[in-house]
């Protein structure tokens, strides 16, 4: 299965279009299969007075509400159609992260497919069961959460898809939110738990620094990786600094694909392109001396060397005290034809 990458642009576009547009240009170039933003009116989900995160505060170098800081970077309903149709030109899925009731509505008449439900919504039931009344594919985030949280989310989704009879895809993501988060923090095996918890699609949202940890991911079975990445980490916002960069996103996107070839079929078998490697690796039986017809073949007769052409190692037992058909020159490779019956 083809691991389904998205590139989190997330509010890296600082409230501008024309950068909204580049980082789509940049995640279409590196060969992500989705590009996801955030929609949110920031007078639905903040407080005028709730203060900004330790790392926002760090990253922007302002003591501003996080009201203030979110009015700036909210996009409008035009800018969000612009998008869309951007997406469309250059064969990227989009995607939008609804934090409000309102958002999701706009999101789902504009045709979205697959509604992301971020790490801080996951104990919001009348979004997530609002949503869940689109009849549409669910990526529900679970940093910050216990598994009984996660379950409740999941029985409020389900409880909706089985009131209008459909069962559309549900998928997990294991993420860790801070940012930029620790590796050792990472704790990579909780997707198994959750995949074995659950039965669901399992995948990873990564905040650590650089692209190794989404890699380990998708190699013990992540299904979705999901990365921020922008423009420059230099940029001035919230996020910029725990992303990555165009040249990063495209190594990170490239290593995946190689790692989903690696990962093969699991059963153990040579390769063709072994075969030939196996006739100069590996030994046969040879005639350490020269061997008169008739003679009885002894072990002292016998040394294993390459190339692998010959009577395999394994059956040198079988062709002691046989008598040779006819002579046998030293260093030749002994065939089952050169011993009589």
């Amino acid at each position: 299965m083809k691991t389904f990458i998205i590139a989190e642009a997330g509010v890296n576009h600082n409230g501008h279009i024309d950068i909204a547009k580049k980082l789509v240009d940049i995640a279409a170039d590196a060969g992500a299969d989705a590009i996801k933003f955030q929609t949110f009116k920031a007078e639905k989900i903040v407080t005028t007075t709730a203060s900004c995160a330790n790392y926002q505060i760090k990253n922007t170098k302002r003591a501003e509400s996080q009201f203030d800081m979110l009015k700036k970077l909210e996009l409008s309903i035009d800018g969000h159609k612009e998008l869309l149709s951007y997406c469309l030109g250059k064969n990227i899925t989009f995607m939008s992260t609804p934090f409000d009731e309102n958002s999701a509505d706009m999101l789902n008449d504009f045709g979205m497919n697959i509604f992301k439900i971020p790490s801080g919504e996951i104990t919001n039931m009348p979004l997530i069961k609002h949503i869940a009344k689109k009849n549409k594919s669910i990526i529900l985030s679970t940093g910050m959460s216990y598994l009984g949280e996660i379950e409740k989310a999941i029985n409020w989704i389900n409880e909706e898809w089985e009131k209008i009879n459909i069962k559309p895809q549900l998928s997990l993501l294991h993420c860790v939110s801070n940012y930029p988060a620790k590796v050792e923090d990472t704790n990579l095996l909780a997707m198994k738990t959750m995949e074995n918890a659950f039965g669901l699609t399992v995948g990873y949202s990564d905040h650590t620094m650089g692209i190794e940890v989404p890699i380990a991911a998708v190699a013990i079975g992540a299904k979705i990786i999901e990365k921020h990445f922008t423009i420059d980490r230099k940029m001035e916002g919230p996020d910029h600094k725990a992303s990555l960069e165009p040249y990063e996103l495209e190594a990170m996107i490239k290593a995946i694909r190689n790692i989903e070839k690696a990962m093969g079929n699991g059963i153990k078998r040579p390769v063709k392109n072994e075969e030939n490697i196996k006739k100069v690796a590996r030994r046969s039986l040879v005639a350490a001396k020269n061997i008169k017809a008739g003679a009885v073949v002894s072990l002292d007769d016998i040394q294993i060397k390459r190339p692998g052409e010959g009577i395999s190692p394994e059956y040198i037992e079988v062709i002691i005290n046989r008598k040779a058909r006819a002579d046998i020159k030293k260093d030749s490779l002994f065939k089952w034809d050169d011993f009589l019956e």
